[in-house]
This record gives structure tokens, sequence and C-alpha cells, in this order.
């Protein structure tokens, strides 16, 4: 019956997928962020999405929290428009829809040819950050969260392995050892931070215990590399601005947990600076 499910639900996203082709990259994201707000809620939980919110920022008032969530899944929809687009991020026939700040960080990253760890959130269009990390000519490895939807999460992977990051390693315990393999070899990580995972380690988030993936602070004590974080915000709708940020180095002293935290702490602040461009309807404080 699952099956049944997915199938009705990967023919009606690849009708759409369609008609976003069809109409072009401006149009697609309009419909797409109409599709969202309308749709969107249908699809995931109202109450978690709520909660969420209110124990992050609970000085919000009802009024800006149902502004704050109608935007969030517009946003969600112009993502979901997007990837009909992914393509001509990589060809750079969209380049001018995208700015990027902290060239230079990358290009001496490339340069050194040694491997970064870099980490980010589910802000925004997320998937153009590794494809951008790529065209600079850095061997990376992504690491991704396969979808339950088997019929959409083939097509899904195609369009990863083929137009953002041809390297993609599935999250789990079996992908670390491909991971500590891609490090040994001096391929650099992009991995998000934000996601629930059972195997991780309990750290703070906006001062509320989470599971929390350990895999950047491993990397960091056992191979002295890097975190290079980085932060990516639509702008006027169909705009983007991606920000690399400086490496941080983190010292003999700081433990797994320790490091875990900061890169927390961090990504709490960047939640903050949009909090309608990153999502919030996982169930992340479930423990």
């Amino acid at each position: 019956m699952k099956n049944i499910k997915y199938l009705i639900e990967f023919l009606f996203i690849k009708m759409l997928f369609f008609i976003f082709k069809i109409i072009g990259y401006k149009n697609a994201s309009n419909l797409g962020a109409k599709i969202g707000s309308n749709l969107g809620p249908l699809f995931r939980s109202k109450k978690i999405t709520e909660n969420n919110i209110k124990n992050c920022i609970p000085n919000i008032k009802d009024k800006e929290r149902n502004k704050l969530i109608k935007k969030m899944w517009e946003n969600y929809g112009r993502i979901f428009s997007e990837y009909m687009f992914i393509q001509k991020f990589r060809s750079k026939e969209l380049e001018k829809y995208l700015n990027i700040n902290g060239k230079k960080i990358l290009e001496e990253i490339q340069k050194n040819n040694k491997p970064v760890i870099f980490i980010s959130g589910h802000f925004n269009n997320f998937e153009l950050m590794a494809m951008q990390l790529e065209l600079f000519g850095i061997k990376l490895s992504a690491i991704y969260r396969p979808l339950n939807n088997i019929f959409l999460n083939k097509t899904m992977e195609n369009l990863r392995k083929n137009f953002i990051c041809k390297n993609q390693i599935k999250k789990g315990i079996g992908g670390i050892r491909e991971v500590i393999k891609a490090v040994s070899k001096n391929t650099s990580i992009a991995l998000m931070i934000d996601q629930r995972v059972t195997e991780g380690k309990k750290s703070l988030l906006f001062k509320m215990p989470t599971y929390t993936t350990t895999i950047p602070a491993q990397l960091v004590k056992k191979y002295n590399c890097p975190v290079v974080p980085i932060y990516i915000e639509r702008k006027n709708k169909i705009y983007f601005d991606m920000t690399v940020e400086s490496p941080i180095h983190f010292t003999k002293n700081d433990d797994i947990e320790s490091i875990t935290q900061k890169l927390n702490t961090w990504l709490e602040k960047k939640i903050l600076i949009n909090p309608d461009q990153w999502i919030w309807t996982h169930n992340k404080w479930k423990l």
C-alpha cells in the first residue's frame, strides 16, 4: 500500500517537473511558492512545525509565527520547483541568479588540495552549495539522506550525481567508512549538520538537546581538518547569496562534544538570520 502511495506521489511530482521545465525558471519558482504554501501543510505535521518555532523563538507572536510558516512553505515550494533547473545552474546559464561570497577561500582550499569539512544546514536551495564547491575544482564527496519514496529517490540520486556532486555518500553507519576513505585520499566532505541522527550525540540547539551528527568532530580529531561553514540565503525570491566563511581550526583541547556544540551554535545563529528560510517541519528535538 505504501508503494502505491509513493508511486502516485512520484507521478504527480513528475508532472509538476514537466510543467516547471516548460514555463521557465522564474515562473516555475513563483508557481512552486504557491503550491508549497497551499499543499505543504497537508504533507507535514502542522503541530510539530508550530511547536518547534514556539520553543526556539518563544517571544514570537501568533501572527508573526503564521507568517513565518507560510513563507517557509513558499520557500520549500520554490526549492522543489528549482530542481528542474539544477542543470542550468551547473552549466552557468543561470549564474546571474547566484552570488558567491568567499571565493578566495575556495580558491585557497582548491590550491592546497587538502581535505576540509564543509558544513551547512537546510537553508534555502541547499543543493546549490555542493555544486558550486565542485565547480571550483574542489575534490568533494557529499553526504546525503535517501528519500523515503523509492521511486522519487532514484530520480533525485541521478540528478545529484550528474549535476550537483558526482561523489555521493549515503548517510548511515556504512557511509562513515566511505567518508574516512575519501578524507584519507584528500577529498573534502560536505554535509548538513541540522538533521536528527539517532547515531549522533545529544547537543544543545536553541537550549534544547537534540541528536546531532558527530561526523565533523570525528574527522577534526582524526585528521585535524578545518571546518568551513557555508550559508545560503534567498534574495528577492529568485536570487541567492552563498557565503563561504573562514575555516575554523580547532585545537587538541577541543573534544568531540565541544566541537559539535560549537557547530550547533553556529547553526542556531544562521537559522535566526532568516527563520523562514529553514525547514521547521522535522521532529528534530525528539529524544
